[in-house]
């Protein structure tokens, strides 16, 4: 790696770190993540990205933008400006840079190759991450628009970290060392999220309000503290909220729909009410990426041990 590559991937490094942090603090908070900070970090990670690789000529760099414009147009709100014609043809605009950013990026690998000189690494594994999160986040498995920028935001910034602090075991290092380093991050939060139902497992068994699976999943709480919970009300439901939860887009959003649901079960004689915790979801994340660039992927590294 060049001496511009070093100081880049130190550069993306902080930021990523520093990114996260403040991102970890804010969702634990108020369980939302301000746009404006994914939107600064992909703004300077690609520059500095592309400062990296404008070295090796014209084809990377080409490449680097066209993949790094691709992640942060999902940044901005760009079609809320355009009105209704953005209402309808969104979708539309944007499948279709999907699909001419990757036909590129293919036609350019099946051309000249993948290398320092040709299609850069960095520029697939950006945009197996990019295809990865959106992927996801169609399926539903990634709740939140949050959680999907802020796994494009650990691709643009880190695309591939082949070895993190701690050596990987000789045994997988072919196979995480061809990983994105995003795809990693999300194995790690997954492990990580194991923890989350087994703390509400211990939380009910010590009210002795365990039963069954789920015991893993929710508990009880006074319907007075549901306002200052971050929370979504399971039992008794509260006449549409599981449809309604869909169109919340904000913790004060979300915060005066707890409101009104506490206000209903109170005036049907409901004192206490079944609910499942919102988790922050950032907050494992970033646990993730640290884990990530500690011992890279822990999952398969725990595999590989057992």
């Amino acid at each position: 790696m060049t001496d511009l590559g070093t100081y880049a991937l130190v550069t993306d490094l902080a930021l990523l770190l520093a990114g996260f942090a403040y991102a970890a603090w804010s969702d634990f908070r108020d369980r939302e993540v301000p746009d404006g900070l994914w939107q600064v970090l992909g703004v300077v990670g690609f520059l500095v990205g592309f400062v990296a690789v404008a070295p090796d000529g014209t084809v990377p760099s080409l490449l680097w933008t066209v993949v790094g414009l691709l992640v942060i147009q999902h940044l901005f709100a760009w079609d809320v400006r355009l009105g209704a014609w953005g209402d309808r043809y969104a979708d539309i605009v944007e499948l279709v840079a999907y699909v001419v950013v990757v036909a590129f990026v293919a036609v350019a690998v099946a051309r000249v190759g993948v290398g320092p000189n040709d299609v850069p690494v960095a520029v697939v594994a950006v945009l197996v991450t990019v295809l990865f999160a959106r992927g996801l986040f169609e399926a539903g498995i990634l709740f939140g628009g949050a959680d999907a920028k802020a796994l494009m935001i650990v691709g643009l910034l880190v695309p591939m970290l082949a070895t993190p602090l701690v050596p990987p075991p000789a045994a997988i290092a072919p196979v995480t060392g061809i990983l994105p380093f995003a795809v990693t991050v999300l194995m790690n939060t997954a492990l990580f999220s194991v923890v989350v139902p087994l703390l509400i497992a211990v939380r009910n068994v010590r009210a002795k309000e365990f039963h069954g699976l789920s015991g893993f999943v929710g508990y009880t709480i006074p319907v007075d503290d549901l306002p200052r919970k971050y929370v979504w009300v399971r039992d008794p439901m509260f006449g549409e909220a599981r449809e309604e939860e869909k169109s919340i887009e904000t913790s004060e959003d979300d915060r005066r729909r707890r409101s009104e649901v506490a206000s209903d079960l109170r005036a049907r004689g409901v004192r206490r009410v079944w609910v499942t915790p919102q988790i922050p979801f950032i907050v494992v994340m970033a646990v993730g990426v640290v884990a990530g660039l500690v011992a890279g992927n822990v999952l398969f590294d725990l595999i590989f041990r057992l």
